[in-house]
């Protein structure tokens, strides 16, 4: 009984059952009409009574079983085509959408089937279509060196490319401002701290925006513009470049050009006050206008070595540095640069020492030029800032690393640098910080730079030792074999 309902129930869901079922049951009113009012009339109005009734019964039979081939009728011509369009949507609906119905007929149900099958063909281009731009979206977006982010209205992060995934991985190291008194821990959006004073004023404009934000030591440039969707903003995309380079390069042009106008304005002023002074006749005597010539020379003098250590920086720093590679005795290189400064070091009243090392002390390829330049700006450096009665020592020793070097060691008891200014002695025109003032220097600022730029040309590194007061040791290491160390 239970499977019969079953069957029935599910004959009724269907519109072949529901028509079928429609059809028996006024074939059945109609039968038992005309029976209630027929059966009493035949028996008085026939003889053979029962023939007429078996007729009427027989009748009822025949309509029955019409209305049944009816429905069968029905149920191929429009239950399984019906069905079929069914099964092949859930398939689209499921993604399948190579999907196609093929039924044949002119009637609704074959137009029925022929747009279903446009229909389905149009979705696939126009999925496919949306593949191919999502891919080619997806590939620009992994291209990107710029890290993207969006967000949703709320400051969700939704959407990001490789780069913006792995900077927001760094900034979650980071721990930012605390939260307001009285705010809940979900109440700020997940967007990250230094960007939400822009997504704010992106929201509020709804116009791009664009600005730079410092996080910890690196300086971002962010571009932000709204999305919108139906008139109505749903969010921001940002674009983020770390422009920390780009701006430390700024600073140091500004400061480059602030510094040479300053180191080329001084000795320019002096030149013109005392070529006036002798133009004036200021000068009385003879002694006098030596006095005032030999300025103007000393100026002139020192500004042509700062035009020729800017011009060979520049060279150095464009790549154009010419290293006249050969065999080079770094010892004899020390000790002939030892016996240049020892004039100089006797006159300062300095203790001047040299220290080197039995043995071989031969670079298979360096330019023993540009080499003594080297010993000789350091030895200079170590000369003008060390006291009278201070010892200032050059030594020369074999070192062994990962490969075979010599190392050319430079030390001073003089006044030292603070550990705050080491990184940047290196830098042009480091002589102007508060370590490096005019009063004790007389050079051009350029010549660690330039020192820098000769060893790393040699394949060396240098590196520095100082304390504030005890003094300063530079140590520099050369490979013999040219590569690299």
């Amino acid at each position: 009984m239970t499977v019969w309902k079953e069957r029935v129930g599910k004959l009724w869901q269907t519109l072949v059952g529901k028509l079928w079922l429609t059809i028996i049951g006024l074939v059945a009113c109609v039968l038992l009409t005309l029976g209630f009012f027929l059966l009493p009339y035949v028996d008085i109005a026939f003889a053979n009574s029962a023939a007429v009734k078996r007729m009427l019964i027989y009748v009822g039979i025949i309509g029955f079983s019409m209305t049944t081939v009816f429905a069968l009728f029905l149920l191929k011509k429009i239950t399984q085509p019906m069905r079929q369009l069914i099964d092949a949507a859930d398939s689209v609906r499921q993604g399948d959408y190579g999907t196609r119905v093929h039924l044949e007929g002119q009637d609704e149900i074959g137009e029925l089937a022929s747009t279903f099958n446009l229909m389905a063909a149009r979705l696939e281009e126009n999925i496919r279509d949306l593949n191919i731009e999502k891919e080619q979206l997806a590939g620009v977006l992994r291209s990107m060196s710029d890290a993207m982010i969006t967000f949703d209205r709320e400051g969700a992060v939704q959407l990001t490319n490789p780069g913006g995934e792995r900077l927001l991985e760094d900034w979650k190291e980071i721990s930012w401002m605390e939260k307001e008194p009285g705010e809940s821990p979900d109440s700020r959006p997940l967007i990250p701290e230094p960007l939400y004073p822009l997504f704010e004023e992106v929201r509020r404009t709804l116009e791009d925006r664009s600005a730079n934000v410092l996080v910890r030591q690196s300086v971002w440039e962010v571009n932000m513009a709204p999305l919108f969707l139906d008139n109505e903003v749903r969010g921001a995309v940002a674009v983020l470049r770390n422009v920390t380079d780009a701006v430390n390069m700024e600073k140091m042009r500004k400061d480059f050009v602030a510094n040479v106008s300053h180191e080329i304005r001084t000795p320019l002023s002096m030149m013109q006050g005392y070529s006036e002074a002798l133009l004036d006749g200021f000068a009385a005597s003879p002694e006098e206008q030596s006095e005032l010539l030999h300025v103007i020379h000393d100026e002139s003098l020192r500004m042509g070595r700062l035009v020729k250590d800017l011009l060979d920086l520049a060279r150095m720093e464009a790549g154009h540095t010419d290293i006249a590679r050969s065999r080079v005795d770094i010892g004899e290189l020390v000790e002939r640069v030892y016996r240049k400064f020892a004039v100089r070091a006797k006159d300062g009243e300095l203790d001047f020492r040299l220290e080197r090392d039995e043995g071989s002390l031969v670079l298979d390829q360096a330019d023993e030029d540009r080499l003594e330049q080297v010993v000789t700006n350091l030895l200079d450096n170590a000369f003008r800032h060390t006291p009278a009665g201070r010892r200032v020592t050059i030594a020369v020793k074999p070192t062994i690393a990962e490969q075979e070097t010599l190392t050319i060691y430079v030390s001073d008891e003089g006044l030292g640098i603070p550990a705050e200014d080491v990184p940047y002695i290196f830098d042009r025109f480091y002589k102007a910080d508060k370590a490096r003032t005019r009063a004790v220097s007389s050079g051009t600022g350029l010549g660690l730079a330039i020192v820098k730029n000769i060893v790393d040309a040699h394949g060396g590194r240098i590196q520095v030792e100082s304390v504030l007061g005890e003094g300063t040791k530079f140590r520099v290491i050369l490979p013999k074999n040219g590569r690299a160390v």
